[in-house]
This record gives C-alpha cells, sequence and structure tokens, in this order.
C-alpha cells in the first residue's frame, strides 16, 4: 500500500459521492487527520468533505464526538464499540451522509494485553443506518505504515458503503441501534413519552 493507492481510491470516492450527492466527515485517533489528508489534498474536494475531527485522547473522543466514558472504561479507546462511537458521533455532529472513525494502537509503544501493536478498530456509518465494523491486525510494521495502511483501509470501507445497501452490513445495524438508540429512534419522541403522566 502506497501513497498512490489513497490518493487513486480518494479520487474514486470523490468522484462516487459526487454523483451520489454524498458528503464525508473523518473522525480520527491513531491517523491524527490522515484520511481528511488524503481526501482534502484532493482538488475540488470540499462539495464532498464537510470536516474532519482528530480526536486523540479520551477526553476530546467525548467532548467533541460524544463518546460515553462508559464505553472508554468498559471497552477501551481501541475497540470496536468506541470505533462505532466515533463514526455514530461525528455522522450526527457533522449531519453528513457518510462518516469513517480509526482508533487503533500504531506502535512503537502502546500496546496493552490482548491489545497488540498495530491493532486498529474502524467503523463507518451512513445517514440510512447502515453500519460496517472492521478490526485489522497489521502487526508491528512500522508506526508509518499503520497509519498509512489504515488510510487506504477507511477509503476502501467508505468505498462499500458510498456504493449503495450492503447485504453484509444489514445485520449489524440491529446490534448498532442497540448500542445507539439515537440511529433508530428520535431522541424527542422517547423525551415526549417519558413526559406523559399515567392515568388510571
Amino acid at each position: 500500500m502506497s501513497g498512490s493507492d489513497a490518493r487513486a481510491l480518494s479520487r474514486s470516492l470523490l468522484d462516487l459521492c459526487r454523483m451520489r450527492k454524498l458528503t464525508i466527515a473523518t473522525a480520527e485517533s491513531c491517523t491524527g487527520g490522515l484520511v481528511a489528508g488524503a481526501l482534502t489534498d484532493i482538488p475540488g474536494s470540499s462539495d464532498v468533505i464537510d470536516r474532519g475531527f482528530v480526536t486523540y485522547s479520551n477526553e476530546a473522543k467525548r467532548a467533541m464526538l460524544g463518546v460515553k466514558a462508559t464505553t472508554l472504561a468498559t471497552f477501551g479507546a481501541v475497540s470496536k464499540e468506541t470505533a462505532t462511537a466515533m463514526a455514530i458521533g461525528a455522522l450526527e455532529r457533522a449531519d453528513v451522509d457518510l462518516a469513517v472513525s480509526i482508533t487503533g494502537i500504531a506502535g512503537p509503544g502502546g500496546a496493552t494485553p490482548g491489545k497488540p501493536v498495530g491493532l486498529v478498530h474502524f467503523a463507518v456509518a451512513a445517514r440510512d443506518g447502515r453500519i460496517i465494523h472492521r478490526e485489522c491486525r497489521f502487526g508491528a510494521i512500522g508506526r508509518s505504515t499503520v497509519r498509512a495502511r489504515s488510510v487506504v483501509e477507511a477509503l476502501k470501507m467508505l468505498m462499500e458503503l458510498a456504493r449503495g445497501p450492503q447485504v453484509a452490513a444489514k445485520p449489524r445495524l440491529e446490534a448498532a441501534a442497540r448500542l445507539h438508540p439515537r440511529v433508530a429512534r428520535s431522541p424527542r419522541r422517547s423525551a415526549v413519552k417519558r413526559r406523559r403522566p399515567p392515568r388510571t
């Protein structure tokens, strides 16, 4: 995977999103904005790219993306649950059609039991409710290589979602809706229900 791979993927993704009138936001931890950088490096990307969140610390994930402290405490920053929450948070805050998140351990340090260097979690979320999560274990291949390969993986996942409904993504939607009820139902509606006094 090289910079030219990321550039070619970025061009293809932007063309597809432009054709389908889709907008994108990114939420990045270990890649530090490299996905947003790859996309905005292409001239004319402003009609597709809305914004990028670089949420390196846990506090940033909570403050900027609404990741719950309990999610971070229970599963850790590098987890399926946090990656999914980051993608949904970016989708909600940016009001875009597609969002991608990346959280991982690029190395050389940072490994913990069960979470080795090179472990990266990705999630992409679409406005229509589709969510895809992917876990990659790149190994201790060097910090810059882990980050570069993560960018390519994130772009591929955005392409997958931008192309249209994916059969493989449907079973994941139910689980994602349980994790994040706001994706499945309006918070305003549930608030009205709570306000209604019981009548007997």
